[in-house]
């Protein structure tokens, strides 16, 4: 998997800009909301409410923000989303899962269908390409945690299942069940991670050459862009030469 990281920290550096910092607020403030409405509106008492705080937190999203979302929750005329799951096939056969948070599934459909035959692809139907994928917990570090060998110790003590790391930071692979109890022991040795959160790891990934990892690039970007998408998941995997004829 040596080019799909590389390929994987092109997409990472394009989201610096303002722009895109207000759009992922956004998405932050959505998930708060949705999480706090599911439970406790207290992140001591709601998991996932206190996973979505802590996410939003260290991508430095201001306080305010995080109470006015929390409290969204809590109101009577908060809008109401619903969690819907898409997979298709994008350029080269490479599979794709979007995850999403709606409040008008009709538009959301349409659109989703719409940038995937816009791009090269098809839309599924569920579990299209579901199956091929395993729902895991990826708790992300940035690389002032530790060295390698020390976030690696950490992490096994900690009951984690694997670990990655490059020059962007170290992503520690655990159960989805596992996921809350290993960022717990890790925060007592790491500090506060970077991110906890449940993601589609594939099991084996689709080649692409950089001609159709460009088509693929714009339908991430374009899906990624769309405001009702929260995440998305893809198998692809490249070589760092084609990878680094993406970045010129």
């Amino acid at each position: 998997m040596a080019g799909h990281s590389h390929a994987k920290n092109i997409m990472h550096r394009k989201g610096k800009s303002d722009a895109v910092r207000s759009k992922i607020f956004s998405k932050l403030a959505r998930e708060i909301t949705v999480a706090a409405k599911m439970g406790m509106p207290d992140p001591a008492f709601n998991s996932r409410l206190r996973l979505a705080v802590t996410n939003a937190r260290a991508l430095s999203m201001p306080k305010d923000n995080i109470d006015r979302a929390i409290k969204k929750a809590i109101g009577s005329d908060g809008d109401n989303y619903d969690e819907i799951r898409y997979e298709g096939y994008g350029p080269g056969g490479v599979a794709l899962i979007v995850e999403t948070l709606t409040d008008n599934r009709n538009r959301t459909a349409s659109n989703v269908r719409s940038y995937f035959s816009k791009h090269g692809g098809a839309m599924g139907e569920t579990n299209s390409v579901g199956f091929m994928f395993d729902k895991v917990g990826e708790i992300t570090y940035p690389l002032s945690a530790g060295s390698e060998d020390k976030v690696m110790e950490a992490a096994i003590e900690a009951g984690a299942d694997d670990v990655e790391s490059d020059e962007e930071g170290h992503y520690i692979t655990t159960t989805f069940e596992a996921m809350v109890e290993v960022a717990a022991a890790l925060e007592k040795v790491l500090g506060e991670a970077e991110s906890v959160k449940a993601v589609w790891k594939p099991q084996t990934n689709t080649p692409i050459d950089a001609e159709k990892g460009a088509t693929l690039m714009k339908l991430i970007a374009t899906l990624e862009e769309d405001d009702d998408v929260q995440n998305v998941y893809s198998n692809f995997e490249m070589s760092d030469e084609d990878a680094a004829k993406l970045e010129a």
